[in-house]
Order: C-alpha cells, then structure tokens, then sequence
C-alpha cells in the first residue's frame, strides 16, 4: 500500500481579500498537506467582471476612460496582493510545498467550479462567510454553488466566530 505522504493530490484553495479565505488557507496547510507530501497547492482567486456602463449612467454622470482604467489597476493589483499574501502564508507554513496560482475574471462561483474541474482537483477547499439566510438568499453563497456543482470533495471552513476565549 502506498504511503500517504507519496500521493501527489491536486488541492485548490479558493482564495479572496477577506479573512475567511485566509482562515481556510491556514486551516488547509495545518491539516490536510503533509510536511513530506507531493501535493500541489492550487491558489485561485476570481477577479470581478468589467462592469459594461453606457456612455451616461441613470444620474447623467459619464463613467471616463480614467476612471476604467483606474478601476482596473485596483482590480489587478488587488488580484496580485491576493496572491503574493497566500503565497507568503505557504512558504512560511512549509518551504516545500509546490504552490501554483491561477487568476481568472469571471464570477467566482463559476471560476472556482470551472477551474476545480480542467484541473481535476483532487479537493477544493474555500471558506464561508457565514451569511444568514437572508444575505444568502440575496448574494447567493459561492461556497454552497461550488459544493454542489463541482465533482471533487468541497471542504468548506468556518471560521470561528470567538477565539481564545474572547467575545
């Protein structure tokens, strides 16, 4: 029988801005890769869509080429910080571990699913915001979307909502 550490598993960590996909991350590399594993730490992050605006929005405001631009730049550079701190989170977690990114524009339900199954991932691990069942009605929830839709294991991580004792 082969040793687990010997398995080269394919783990895609669906990664944002906010600190419920740094909690996954984290939880990821202390529980499921292994110090001398062969895994691939797959790293998405789903940029939004270019918004499409006519030429005068509903007030009469004209949306100018700075402004896209502008909004482009935070975007990217948004995307890029993202990932440079994921990674980061990685190699001081372990300096071996192979680490790949992906960025892709889209929304991110449909990124993360798309991306779990070109890449064959062996698991995929996000985490939750935690909404209610109104902001989840209304937003939708990703994580819920991606759990039904891709083929792989989904582990969904809750971030706890008190730590160390404190309320």
């Amino acid at each position: 029988m082969a040793d687990v550490g010997e398995k080269e598993r394919k783990i895609l960590v669906a990664v944002d801005d906010s600190e419920e996909s740094t909690y996954a991350l984290s939880w990821c590399l202390h529980n499921i890769i292994c110090q001398d594993s062969k895994d691939t730490l797959i790293l998405v992050y789903a940029k939004p869509p270019k918004t499409v605006h006519a030429a005068l929005d509903g007030t009469g405001y004209m949306f100018s080429a700075d402004i896209m631009a502008s909004t482009d730049v935070y975007v990217n550079g948004l995307a890029a910080w993202v990932i440079e701190k994921s990674t980061k989170i990685c190699r001081e977690e372990f300096q071996d571990v192979e680490v790949e990114s992906i960025v892709q524009t889209g929304d991110p339900r449909d990124v993360i699913c798309e991306v779990a199954e070109k890449l064959h991932a062996d698991v995929l691990v996000m985490g939750s915001r935690g909404y209610g069942l109104i902001k989840r009605a209304w937003l939708g929830s990703v994580s819920n979307h991606c759990a039904q839709t891709v083929k792989c294991p989904v582990l969904i991580v809750k971030k706890p909502k008190f730590s160390n004792g404190n309320r």
